[in-house]
C-alpha cells in the first residue's frame, strides 16, 4: 500500500500511527537510531548490573553524608540524579513499550486472521474508545454466558454492539 506522504506503509489496515510502524521507522534515520539507542537502553536498565550499579551509586551517596554534614547540597546531587535518570527513562522506556506493543499487537491480528472462526472485527481494536472496549466486553460476557448460569463455551461475537 502506498502511503499518501510517498512512502510506502507495511499498515495495510491503517490501525498504526505512521511513527509507530515499521516503514516509518525504517525510513527515517533519526527514529531508527532512537529505537536502537532505547532498545539497548531499556535492556541494560533491567539488568541485574543496571541495579548494582543503582544501589551502589546509593550506599555511596549514603556514605557521604557525615562527609558533607548532610548538607543541601548533598541532598540536591542524589535528588537532581534520580529525577534527570527517571525524567529520560520514561521516554526511552516508552519507545521500547511502544515498539513492544506495536509487534503484540500484529502477532494478534496474525492469530486472529488466520482462525476461520474467529472475528476480524478484532483485528485493529487498540484503537476503540474505552466506551467502545467496554460493550464489546460486555457482548462478550452475553455470550459467554457469564453471570446467567449458562455455560456456554462459545467465543466471539457474532454482533458489535
Amino acid at each position: 500500500m502506498k502511503h499518501p506522504h510517498g512512502r510506502s506503509s507495511t499498515d495495510t489496515l491503517e490501525t498504526v500511527p505512521d511513527s509507530s510502524s515499521p516503514a516509518y521507522a525504517s525510513s527515517n534515520p533519526v527514529s531508527r537510531m532512537f529505537d536502537r539507542f532505547a532498545s539497548i537502553i531499556t535492556r541494560f536498565a533491567g539488568s541485574p548490573v543496571a541495579f548494582g550499579l543503582a544501589v551502589i551509586t546509593v550506599v555511596i551517596w549514603i556514605v557521604t553524608g557525615p562527609i558533607f554534614h548532610y548538607s543541601d547540597g548533598w541532598q540536591l546531587v542524589i535528588n537532581t540524579g534520580t529525577t534527570i535518570v527517571t525524567f529520560l527513562m520514561v521516554f526511552l522506556i516508552q519507545q521500547s513499550q511502544n515498539k513492544d506493543s506495536v509487534a503484540l499487537h500484529l502477532k494478534l491480528n496474525e492469530l486472529i486472521a488466520s482462525h476461520r472462526a474467529a472475528s476480524n472485527g478484532m483485528i485493529g481494536i487498540e484503537d476503540a474508545s474505552e466506551e467502545e472496549l467496554r460493550r464489546l466486553a460486555a457482548a462478550y460476557l452475553r455470550l459467554s454466558g457469564a453471570g446467567t448460569g449458562n455455560d456456554s463455551k462459545t467465543v466471539g461475537p457474532t454482533e458489535q454492539t
